[in-house]
């Protein structure tokens, strides 16, 4: 007989198989000897009491021999000799399931991807956070594996509907995950696994006759009677296409300018925008976790437990501030895509092991706030027209941040309850951020109304998540709020037809992922870049 079981374990005692077992037998009233084996179907941490608990759904085997893990069959079939092609323009993950999925359909799929490989591309991130120096083609968003392959590797998603979250999850362990990823209620990778992972994917498109083109950037579309026929790049070459798939991700602003010069419809998209936020990591587990003092008064997180996460959201009048992208033991990272720009993001590593917890804290922003402040800056007239103007803001924005950090990627910065006091902090506590802080008041950083809306959420976070044992709660000066987080999505759509997935004035070209405003992360992306090149190929 096989079963689901529903378990409640204590942390010390997960990866117990003996323990386990003991607790399906008693679940079930049988002797133990009965059970055969088990595997994890479901796994989620539950801190809300003093006592820690793991909730564990298992698929148990009682009386017949364990069967391992049933996983979706996914076969790529060799396709040098096919006489069909798709361009994809961006290797991120959209992209790349996309062309995976075609190699499942026998199609030969065309990658073209502006940036570097993820070893060429590992160098110049070392030369952002060590010099600042940010390579408009080559950084945090742009290169093989896109945004996500050094942001952190984060899989939750409730984009449940737009395809197989367990497909992409098992695509993902046959080419290296954990397989712990295809059980846990959040799911990650890691920044130090991702790029191994993208490797093998790229590996596997190119042995199967695809092809992928590095530092090879979309110049232009070709178009006759409506339909795309191919696309040019920047190196002169021309790329023939009966279909082409655009993943190239939210942050990718020279393409929204090349749509919109070429008359190509696209239209303005609401975001989120505010600062990153880090508190010592084990602040945040005293906040969490319900743990005991030691014999030295300090609060010790046991080995078995994980460096603690957290969601939070509130309603400042009719406006949501909420965190965004959490990453325990994680570092902050400059995330810019171009000189005189400061962007910020977060990641963190396998382990979750740095000392430090870092996340997003954004506000919700739409066309009348872009519009608004892009005038009170006075900005062109004709902006309040323009299918950019959230784009023209998020840059604006992400200047004054430059700016106020002094140049070299140097953030600006404010410890938590000054900048809620709109007070100027005479020194900031020891951060992650690799190019350094300048302490800064973030309220000459951030538009009026962002500042308002994250100081109110702070104090209200504060409430919601207070000190145990005397250590100071969420609210606190020891924690470091950083400007500016802003590429939490994209501030532009590129239509397409809710059937046929085509944009609505160019049969053939088919807007994919975070880019077309289709996506919010690596499964999402990954789900609609499948979901893009099966119906793309269906229609060839």
């Amino acid at each position: 007989m096989q079963k689901k079981i529903t378990l409640r374990i204590q942390p010390a005692e997960l990866g117990q198989d003996v323990v386990i077992r003991q607790l399906i037998a008693a679940s079930e009233g049988i002797d133990k000897s009965r059970v055969t084996g088990f595997y994890v179907v479901k796994q989620s941490l539950d801190a809300r009491s003093r006592q820690v608990w793991v909730n564990l759904m298992v698929q148990a085997f009682i009386d017949e021999p364990y069967q391992d893990r049933p996983l979706i069959p996914i076969t790529y079939r060799d396709v040098h000799a096919s006489n069909q092609q798709l361009i994809i323009v961006g290797a991120g993950p959209a992209g790349l399931f996309a062309a995976l999925h075609c190699l499942e359909l026998g199609i030969k799929p065309i990658v073209l991807e502006r940036g570097k490989d993820v070893r060429a591309r590992r160098r110049d991130l070392a030369m952002l956070n060590r010099t600042g120096e940010v390579n408009p083609e080559s950084n945090y968003c742009f290169g093989e594996g896109g945004a996500g392959t050094y942001s952190d590797g984060k899989l939750y998603t409730r984009s449940t509907k737009r395809g197989s979250v367990d497909k992409v999850l098992q695509v993902l362990v046959h080419f290296g995950a954990d397989e712990n990823i295809l059980y846990e209620a959040h799911p990650h990778i890691g920044t130090n696994k991702l790029p191994h992972i993208i490797t093998a994917m790229r590996e596997k498109i190119i042995d199967c006759g695809g092809e992928i083109h590095f530092e090879t950037k979309l110049t232009g579309f070709s178009i006759s009677n409506g339909r795309i026929t191919g696309v040019k790049t920047a190196n002169g070459n021309h790329y023939a296409a009966q279909a082409t798939v655009l993943a190239t991700g939210h942050s990718a602003r020279d393409i929204f300018q090349l749509l919109h010069d070429q008359k190509i419809l696209i239209e303005p998209k609401p975001f989120a925008l505010g600062v990153r936020i880090e508190h010592p990591q084990e602040l945040i587990d005293s906040c969490q976790y319900h743990l005991p003092l030691t014999p030295k008064q300090q609060l010790e997180r046991p080995d078995y437990l994980p460096p603690a996460s957290y969601s939070l959201v509130h309603q400042v009048n009719d406006r949501a501030v909420f965190s965004f992208c959490m990453c325990p033991g994680g570092i902050i990272a400059p995330a810019a895509t171009s000189p005189g720009e400061l962007v910020v993001n977060g990641w963190s590593p396998s382990k979750r092991n740095n000392p430090y917890a870092n996340s997003g804290m954004v506000v919700q922003v739409d066309l009348k706030d872009a519009i608004r402040e892009l005038k009170k800056a006075k900005s062109d007239p004709s902006v309040e027209n323009d299918a950019l103007a959230l784009m023209y803001f998020q840059q604006m924005v992400e200047r004054n941040a430059f700016d106020a950090g002094g140049g070299k990627m140097v953030a600006p910065a404010q410890r938590m309850v000054d900048f809620a006091n709109g007070k100027l902090s005479t020194d900031l506590p020891d951060c992650s951020y690799l190019p350094g802080v300048r302490s800064s008041k973030l309220d000459n950083v951030l538009p009026k109304f962002v500042a308002e809306t994250l100081k109110e959420g702070f104090k209200a976070f504060g409430k919601k998540m207070q000190g145990r044992a005397g250590r100071a709660g969420y609210f606190t000066n020891e924690a470091v709020v950083v400007a500016t987080e802003s590429r939490t999505s994209s501030p532009v759509r590129i239509p397409r037809d809710a059937e046929t997935l085509e944009h609505p004035q160019i049969k053939g070209l088919y807007p994919c992922g975070e880019g077309g405003g289709y996506a919010g992360g690596i499964v999402s992306a990954a789900m609609d870049g499948e979901r893009v090149a099966a119906i793309a190929i269906a229609r060839l």
